[in-house]
């Protein structure tokens, strides 16, 4: 326990002047592989149950805890800034704008397993083979490996196979109007709905054109966007390795980038949310109730992406992403089986099971193939 601890205080306080860090022990990419996953696939749950809207101002709020994250670890480390890393963070931050219209299409659990598996695909092939002038990380038994990212791959084609049934959340609002008073929402809101009599109550539904699609349509959009993003999420760490591979005396420490590539999220999901007020004429969708669950769940993610830059540099990307690109959706799949009872019926709940059995096994594949 002692050497464990003497590490952890190396790799946060080593001094990196001379752009080397102690090499990464397996267990402890491990541990961060285990810290990733459970907090990617339970990170989403704070929000779960509050209105996000179209999800602009949700995702705003949520990298402000990012950032908030990036800058601890900025403040311990205090790390050379690499501007290029910042465009991985950029990539993350587009791929993320997808995520509240996917829960609200397809569902939490099915979303994140579809996003998951191209995630792995991408994020494994850069570095197994050396895209984008990336170093090619060869694992130690390359059949194994192979074999693991098939399987999880593989179980993103039974995920898709779940029928999920969601029931939007909505936000109701009751206002009393007298002679006197006018209501405090500005008549152009599309999104707001009311009837009232004078002396009476004005009552407001939220309603987006994502609450308005058939049921066939949320599929395939909540899809189609889950491989959109999976393909953000699985780029995104290209900048900080290739600064890594290619930028002469940079650190090691894979946590000396972390606070880059956070910046990154945070200008670009503020861009997005400028442009967006610009688009909805100064009137966004904002809810109040939704920042404190937000803060929370950015936090969560934040500590996540800090496990898996660890996971990369002890374990190499193609060991990795499988383990943390598949389990989160299993976790999240579960939690829609027992807890929000997305998942329903015995022949989704088959299904789901069986998913979930190839994705565990691919993981412990995949994380085999580095002994």
């Amino acid at each position: 326990m002692a050497s464990l601890i003497d590490f952890n205080h190396g790799l946060l306080f080593a001094n990196n002047s001379n752009g080397t860090t102690p090499d990464v022990p397996q267990y402890l990419g491990f541990i961060s592989c285990a810290v990733s996953a459970t907090f990617y696939g339970t990170n989403f749950i704070p929000v779960k149950k509050f209105e996000t809207g179209d999800g602009m101002f949700f995702q705003w709020v949520l990298c402000n805890a990012i950032f908030i994250v990036g800058l601890v670890i900025q403040i311990v480390r205090t790390s050379q800034f690499y501007s290029l890393v910042m465009v991985g963070g950029a990539i993350w931050a587009t791929g993320n704008i997808c995520v509240v219209p996917i829960i609200k299409t397809i569902g939490l659990g099915l979303g994140l397993c579809v996003w998951g598996s191209i995630n792995l695909l991408v994020g494994w092939a850069t570095g197994r083979f050396g895209l984008f002038g990336l170093k090619a990380s060869i694992p130690n038994d390359i059949g194994m490996n192979y074999a693991g990212v098939s399987i999880a791959v593989f179980s993103s084609v039974i995920y898709s196979l779940v029928k999920p049934e969601i029931s939007p959340t909505r936000l109701e609002m009751t206002v009393s109007v007298s002679e006197d008073t006018e209501p405090l929402l500005n008549e152009s809101s599309s999104s707001m709905s009311k009837s009232n009599d004078n002396g009476g109550e004005s009552k407001m539904e939220d309603d987006t054109l994502l609450d308005r699609m058939s049921p066939v349509t949320k599929k395939i959009v909540g899809l189609s966007l889950s491989v959109f993003s999976g393909v953000m999420y699985g780029a995104q760490f290209m900048p900080a390795i290739y600064v890594q591979e290619h930028h002469e005396r940079a650190s090691q420490n894979s946590l000396d980038y972390v606070f880059a590539h956070f910046c990154g999220i945070y200008l670009t999901s503020t861009v997005y949310f400028v442009l967006y007020i610009i688009y909805k004429r100064n009137q966004p969708l904002v809810y109040p109730k939704v920042i404190l669950p937000g803060l929370v769940s950015g936090a969560m993610w934040g500590i996540a992406t800090a496990g898996w830059f660890i996971a990369n540099a002890a374990l190499s990307e193609p060991v990795s992403f499988p383990i943390i690109s598949t389990i989160p959706g299993g976790i999240a799949l579960a939690l829609g089986i027992i807890v929000f009872r997305e998942i329903r019926g015995l022949r989704n709940i088959l299904i789901s099971l069986v998913a979930m059995s190839f994705t565990v096994t691919g993981a412990v594949l995949a994380g085999m193939s580095k002994s």
